[in-house]
Formats: C-alpha cells, sequence, structure tokens
C-alpha cells in the first residue's frame, strides 16, 4: 500500500493570556490588554488584539509597551488559570489523536493522519476542534491544516484571529514562495537579517539559493531551509518531546558600548527567557550567557547550580554574576543571549536527584 499523505493541524490559541483575563473580567473586554508587570525591567507576556493595534507585541518591554499605548492596561500573569485551560483544550485534542506535541500552553501540532475519530477530512476535524474549545472555553482558537509542520504552521497564522486555513498538497511551494523568510518558523530574526544580507528576503529566494551556499553559511540548518522553501517538511509530530533549553538573545541595531545598556539588555533577556520558563512550566539548572562582539569574536559563560532556578532575580542575579567579569568591555558588543538549560519541571528534578542517591 502506498504511504498516505500525512495530515498535521497546527491549533494556535488566539492572544491566549490576555483573552483568558479578559474572559474572566468583563470590565476588560473591548480594552488593550497587556499580561505583564508594568516596571522597569517588565516584559510584555502576551497582548491583547487590542493592544496590538497600538504596536504592543509579546516580548517587548513594558515600559515601551506603555509608550506606544498610553491606556494599555497591565494584568499580573496567573498560570494557573492558563495551565487549567490549555489542559482543557488538551482533553479536546486527545479525541482525534495520540500524537499532540505541544509547543507551549496556547499552542500544539496534531497528527491525524489516522485519526481516532473519523471525519470526512482534515479540515473537518479542524473545525470541530475549534468549535469544542469555543463551547468549552469561550475562546477562539486558529488553525492551520495541511500535510506538513511546517505548513500548517504558516496556515495557522494566515487567518488569525479565529480562523481557519488550509494549504493541501501540491500548494506548498507556490505558498511559500512570495512569503518573506522573516515570517517562517525556525528563522529567526538574526538568521532572517543574515538571509536578508545575502539578498535572501522571500521563499522564491531562498528555493533558488544553492544548498552548497546555504551550508556555506548558515551550517547543518541550511537542509531544513532549503527543504522548506520548497514545501516540504519531514519532521514527525513529536508527543511529550521534552526541551532541552530555554532561551533568547538579540542582535544590536548598533553596537552596544556603555556597561550600563548591556545591563539594561541583559535584564530584557532575562524577563523574555523567565517567562518562556513560566509560559512552560520549567525550570532549569545551568544558566548560561553568550556575548558576540563587533569584530565576531563571541565568548559564553555558564554556571551550574545543584537546584533549579527559583525565579526571575535568581536568574537576574546568576547571569549579572556571569556578565561582570567581563566588564569593563574591551570591544563593543553586537549580540548578546540569556539561556537557562538541564531543564524540568517543577519537584523533577529534585525526584531525579533523591532517585540517584538510593542503593
Amino acid at each position: 500500500m502506498p504511504t498516505p499523505i500525512r495530515r498535521i493541524i497546527h491549533i494556535d490559541m488566539d492572544a491566549f493570556y490576555a483573552s483568558v483575563e479578559q474572559r474572566d473580567n468583563p470590565a476588560l473586554k473591548g480594552r488593550p490588554v497587556a499580561v505583564g508587570h508594568c516596571q522597569e525591567r517588565g516584559v510584555v507576556a502576551a497582548a491583547s488584539y487590542e493592544a496590538r493595534k497600538f504596536g504592543v507585541r509579546s516580548a517587548m518591554p513594558s515600559l515601551i509597551a506603555r509608550r506606544k499605548c498610553p491606556e494599555l492596561v497591565f494584568v499580573p500573569p496567573r498560570f494557573e488559570a492558563y495551565r487549567a485551560v490549555s489542559a482543557q483544550i488538551h482533553a479536546i485534542f486527545a479525541r482525534y489523536t495520540p500524537l499532540i506535541q505541544p509547543l507551549s500552553l496556547d499552542e500544539a501540532y496534531l497528527d491525524i493522519t489516522h485519526p481516532l475519530l473519523r471525519r470526512a477530512s482534515a479540515t473537518a476535524i479542524a473545525e470541530e476542534i475549534r468549535a469544542s474549545i469555543f463551547e468549552q472555553t469561550g475562546l477562539t482558537a486558529s488553525a492551520g491544516v495541511s500535510y506538513n509542520k511546517f505548513l500548517a504552521k504558516l496556515a495557522s497564522d494566515h487567518r488569525k484571529p479565529d480562523g481557519l486555513f488550509v494549504i493541501p498538497p501540491g500548494r506548498g511551494e507556490a505558498f511559500v514562495a512570495p512569503l518573506p523568510v522573516g515570517a517562517f518558523h525556525g528563522v529567526g530574526p538574526a538568521t532572517a537579517r543574515r538571509m536578508n544580507a545575502l539578498g535572501i528576503h522571500t521563499g522564491a529566494d531562498l528555493r533558488t539559493c544553492g544548498l552548497d551556499i546555504l551550508k556555506h553559511h548558515f551550517g547543518k540548518a541550511a537542509t531544513f531551509y532549503h527543504g522548506i522553501a520548497q514545501g516540504v517538511d519531514n519532521r514527525p509530530v513529536e508527543p511529550n518531546r521534552p526541551r532541552k533549553s530555554l532561551g533568547k538573545e538579540t542582535t544590536f541595531l548598533q553596537d552596544l558600548h556603555a556597561e550600563v545598556e548591556l545591563m539594561q539588555a541583559m535584564g530584557s533577556l532575562v524577563a523574555q527567557v523567565w517567562a518562556a520558563c513560566q509560559k512552560r512550566t520549567l525550570s532549569g539548572r545551568t544558566v548560561t550567557l553568550k556575548l558576540r562582539h563587533s569584530d565576531f569574536t563571541q565568548l559564553t559563560r555558564s554556571q551550574s547550580f545543584a537546584h533549579p532556578v527559583k525565579n526571575e532575580a535568581a536568574l537576574h542575579d546568576a547571569a549579572r554574576g556571569l556578565l561582570a567579569p567581563l566588564l569593563p568591555l574591551g570591544k563593543p558588543v553586537r549580540l548578546l543571549g540569556v539561556s537557562l538549560t538541564g531543564l524540568a519541571l517543577p519537584g523533577q528534578q529534585e525526584a531525579s536527584r533523591q532517585l540517584s542517591l538510593l542503593p
């Protein structure tokens, strides 16, 4: 028998944290809402669509968000509430397939090539899932349907919010061709800038660029980039895939010379990393700082702890401790990154350590 064409659905909740807050507090409906803390080192964890109209985005420093939208309402995150809603949503997914790969509390891939419940099509399943989510939670979700993960995620972004889009077999390459490479999942801002510098601006440009050239500039990732430009992505949907690290880095538009600027940038990165940890209910034991100078020389410094980092302040102290010995700056800095590895759920690492001490 021929191998069946894969059927992948990507479900992405619309402005999830902010939508939960607006649902639970009717006074917030229709208002620009940011989930986060409005303080010097605060960062926006999520923004409602009303706030996004002003340019407010997740991972944006809170003070910048306030300047963009003076009427912005900040709401402290309630991760227990978000996890409870996420559990409801994942229970809906489980009706249709055991092959569920969560990316975070608010999005996941589903492989429904062989669904548990027979329906007319993958599109019908996606519509049924969206309707069930709205019925049970009062929240909207966007869905993308296609024959691989890369295209399914592109499709779910195409009709947000509260939309459904399908990229059928044979149409992937044409759909990808006009899109900017910065819109591709797996191509971060720094990589997109490097591609742009090489004259690669769209999927069509990426497709016509030779694989050897891509390997020269992007190493092992080149094969993935070359494939997605042709609408090809053979990665499986991996249930319970363990996350190895969480990190954020930024390439500055202008190289940094002042220590105070570097410390401020590091504080913003730490806030973003910790927000990502809370979103996934994870923490880790090893903190790593990456620093790249204007001449592209790079330094990394790491510190491991006996127990997982317990809060944002502890993560900030650890990162600052790694940066301090590198000061004063000998050369300008073009990139700074902070990451956390040795990840596990709360209590998981301690339980593992105790088991290792058993005779």
